[in-house]
């Protein structure tokens, strides 16, 4: 929608609106009073803008960000000029030359030490060099390069790389596997692909099939050990480091892109088919980071430490915002296991996550806390009552408690976090609220995808309310459509509830190759349906409710939807994942529980279970009770209806991952592949169910 459009819509509305300044507010927003047909008011605390769709109907369900109501965000407002990836970079390279950007302490020899860094500039000259040299090697302008290897530093140099000479980026998760991989790179007709020594020999086993791919760059290698191949294959392998000290040598002209022009191809594994490959423009990513911006300050000093896969539209969108205000870039080692011991050293000052790692470091604690004896238990308990009380009064709480308490907490991510932000799924109020409290920063939730070049909307840094994920990003628009067969409606009492819908500059271009496809998601008036349910919380905040895929029926003709009730389950502190199930021949759910070790030993020992290893454990029925037991507790505190419990469960040890194939790259199960892997557990425990002639009981 152009803005004179909206400026047009805004004045014809403007009669309907009275605008009121609220200095008690403690984040001094505005308050917005509708006048409609009827002569009643609609009270509206100002995180959002509450605009007619069309104006003959009259029906206020179009929502934007309260920041920039009239025009919807495609620059950042500082720097209009700015419309390319490669334009950002350029301006950072300039404007702080000599600051730290990227950093790694994996030495080439594969040992591990302190941080070294690479500044700007010198990032801007290894972009110039490793693009030279994909020039000087006839790849053609537009043609995809794939990326095919974890977090470091040569990731971002190439991207850099391929935003100034316009090639097309398309990350390969590492994890995807090899068939995917090869899918990918003939679908988007991949011409060169960077990649580490791991995963060139899953490239060399199907090299053969994918005619169009003609370099091979290994990073992390050492010459005299890269394999050659027989000039009739069409393919050159070659170093990263001699690839570099070629372009040094023969440095190309940039060939800039347009804003209108494809920067990425991400394509997203999906929880069933095919990967689909989503194309984002070089536009649609600056609108996105351009109205993240809003309301976010960075500094040149921050440093930030990079984990999640780069692959992943969250952590690409973040390094963009972070180029923007020139901030740096810690890489982990590449091993999960390990980050907390890189963020010891890094020491960063804003961390982004997902709520599965949060979730983790909360259950830690909490356990610390519980077996640390009643004493400090008691003195944990009053310091965080006392902090929170003072967080929510708005004050400042007493230095003492962080002395006594939480500097020893906040030390396990280094001790300078200042800003926390979490995305990819639902993150608990009570393990938000933790957070700020025990890390003392900035905690704030967002809710995008890749379709949207990420965020759709996060929460105001001023805003203390938790449960939800923000107002509209200043750069899209967001409706509620009704989902009549699951009974929510924009009618709905006492919050409007349906599909989220999008629209703006940062909706992606479509499905690669894939129009079918493409308009199953974007209808005809440019709203891309996400798939998930929301509804709108006062003062214009969007929280997400369910998911409209991936819903079944029970046998009693109920709807279900997993999702919703595997994020409730997420909060009892024996679970670390969890899978239900259900079908419409079987009246309850069923449920894998992915049980956390530390928990369910502490719960043995406090039981007198001993001689058991853990495997023993997850068969034993005390054990599966007691599990069920939390699960069902936690469930009566979210209000899960009677049909949505478990009604049986199965432990286990092994971890929902990526490695098999129960996990997509953006952590949501995979649905098909766990139906099939868990398969004699799900059959065993309707078996059991059935054997005992229970049928699903209501739990109030």
């Amino acid at each position: 929608m152009n803005s004179e459009l909206a400026e047009r819509r805004f004045r014809t509305i403007q009669n309907h609106l009275i605008i009121t300044s609220t200095a008690g507010d403690h984040d001094q927003q505005s308050l917005f009073h509708r006048e409609n047909a009827a002569s009643k008011f609609f009270y509206e605390q100002g995180f959002s803008y509450a605009l007619p769709e069309e104006l003959k109907t009259g029906k206020w369900n179009v929502y934007r960000s309260a920041r920039s109501p009239l025009k919807l965000v495609s620059r950042f407002a500082d720097h209009p000029e700015i419309g390319t990836l490669h334009d950002n970079f350029v301006r950072s390279v300039k404007k702080f030359p000599d600051c730290k950007y990227l950093g790694s302490r994996v030495r080439e020899d594969g040992t591990v030490g302190e941080y070294k860094w690479i500044t700007y500039g010198e990032a801007g000259t290894a972009r110039s060099a490793i693009g030279s040299a994909l020039v000087c090697r006839q790849i053609p302008k537009g043609c995809c390069v794939g990326l095919y290897f974890i977090n470091r530093p040569e990731w971002l140099i190439v991207d850099h790389a391929c935003s100034a000479y316009s090639y097309i980026s398309v990350p390969l998760y590492d994890t995807l596997g090899p068939e995917a991989v090869k899918y990918i790179a003939n679908h988007a007709a991949i011409g060169a692909i960077f990649c580490v020594p791991e995963t060139l020999n899953h490239l060399l086993s199907f090299l053969s099939e994918i005619p169009s791919l003609h370099l091979i760059v290994v990073v992390g290698a050492v010459d005299g050990r890269i394999p050659s191949l027989p000039p009739s294959s069409g393919v050159e392998i070659i170093s990263y480091s001699t690839l570099l000290s070629q372009g040094l040598s023969n440095l190309q002209p940039f060939c800039t892109p347009k804003p209108e022009d494809v920067a990425t191809i991400c394509y997203t594994s999906g929880t069933t088919g095919t990967p689909k490959g989503a194309v984002l423009t070089h536009g649609n990513l600056i609108a996105n980071v351009a109205g993240t911006s809003f309301g976010i300050t960075l500094y040149s000093s921050d440093i930030y430490i990079s984990y999640l896969p780069l692959a992943h539209i969250f952590e690409r969108a973040t390094q963009v915002l972070l180029v923007y205000f020139g901030g740096a870039s810690g890489f982990y080692q590449g091993d999960n296991l390990k980050l907390v011991d890189d963020m010891a050293v890094l020491r960063p000052t804003v961390f982004c996550s997902v709520p599965r790692l949060y979730n983790r470091i909360y259950s830690g604690i909490m356990n610390v806390v519980k077996t640390s004896g009643s004493l400090r238990g008691r003195i944990f308990n009053a310091a965080y009552n006392a902090k929170k009380q003072a967080i929510f009064n708005g004050k400042n709480s007493s230095s003492i408690w962080d002395r006594l308490v939480f500097n020893k907490i906040k030390a396990r991510l280094g001790g300078r976090v200042r800003y926390m932000v979490s995305g990819a799924s639902p993150l608990s109020p009570d393990v938000m609220d933790f957070l700020r409290v025990c890390f003392g920063c900035q905690v704030v939730e967002g809710y995008g995808m890749t379709e949207t070049s990420c965020v759709i909307s996060n929460m105001d840094q001023n805003d203390i309310l938790s449960g939800h994920v923000g107002s509209p990003n200043p750069a899209c628009e967001i409706k509620l459509v009704d989902v009549p067969e699951m009974n929510y409606t924009s009618e709905d009492q006492p919050y409007p509830r349906g599909e989220i819908c999008v629209r703006g500059p940062i909706v992606f271009q479509g499905y690669y190759k894939d129009e079918a496809q493409t308009q199953e998601v974007i209808d005809k008036d440019g709203w891309l349906h996400t798939g998930d349910i929301g509804l709108w919380l006062p003062g214009g905040r969007l929280k997400i409710i369910d998911r409209k895929k991936n819903i079944f029926k029970l046998a009693q003709g109920e709807y279900v939807a997993p999702e919703k009730i595997e994020n409730v389950y997420a909060k009892s502190k024996y679970v670390t994942q969890c899978f239900i199930h259900g079908d419409s021949l079987n009246a309850s759910l069923v449920g894998i529980v992915c049980v956390d070790p530390d928990m369910l030993k502490a719960w043995a020992m406090n039981e007198g279970i001993k001689n058991k290893d853990m495997k023993q454990l997850c068969t034993d029925p005390r054990a599966k009770a007691a599990v069920l037991k939390d699960m069902d507790t936690v469930g009566k505190e979210a209000q899960l209806r009677g049909f949505e419990f478990a009604r049986a469960i199965t432990l286990v040890l092994e971890p929902f991952a990526m490695e098999n194939d129960l996990l997509t790259p953006t952590f949501k199960i995979k649905r098909p592949q766990a139906r099939a892997y868990f398969a004699k557990e799900i059959a065993d425990m309707y078996a059991e169910l059935s054997a005992s002639n229970s049928s699903p009981v209501k739990i109030l």
